[in-house]
């Protein structure tokens, strides 16, 4: 852009789903079964310029890698960022299960009176929440973000990231 400036438009945890590569900040993940870093190239390939890493990496020149110690946590504060942008409502649903057939009986319910930002599927992890909030924007006036844990303590960072002004509990 003209004046240095970039607009990220979209998160990426994996190369094979990359939306609108030029405005993509890819998140170089390392999980227990996988390494993200295994697939910079991947991304670089389909046009993703914007990388964010936690290991050293090797690139072409115009990429731009910015090196952090832990991507998810890099991730989740910047999406936790992203979200407090938005003064409207926001959903927060958890419990043992219920939790997507619930998001999406209040969508049905909901979405002729306000525009509604929600959880794709059931994207309620560590991983998938950062992704849900990334879909927040400007246009929307109301939120419904799922939030599920797998271990002890997940819920506090979850809700942290989440920020809801209401929340919901299903079955426990």
């Amino acid at each position: 852009q003209p004046n240095g400036e970039v607009e990220i438009k979209s998160i990426s945890f994996d190369s094979r789903k990359i939306i609108e590569a030029e405005h993509c900040l890819f998140f170089a993940l390392v999980t227990k079964r996988n390494n993200g870093h295994k697939y910079l190239n991947d991304a670089y390939a389909k046009g993703v310029r914007f990388f964010v890493v936690s290991e050293a990496v090797s690139l072409p020149q115009d990429a731009i890698i910015i090196n952090v110690q832990d991507t998810l946590v890099a991730a989740q504060r910047l999406v936790g960022f992203h979200r407090n942008k938005f003064s409207y409502p926001v959903l927060g649903i958890t419990g043992s299960n219920g939790k997507t057939i619930v998001k999406e009986w209040l969508y049905q319910v909901m979405h002729s009176s306000f525009k509604i930002a929600r959880s794709p599927k059931s994207f309620n992890s560590q991983i998938g929440v950062p992704l849900s909030l990334s879909l927040l924007n400007e246009w929307n006036d109301f939120a419904i973000i799922e939030a599920g844990i797998s271990e002890k303590g997940e819920m506090q960072n979850l809700a942290e990231i989440i920020n809801p002004t209401h929340g919901l509990i299903t079955n426990i």
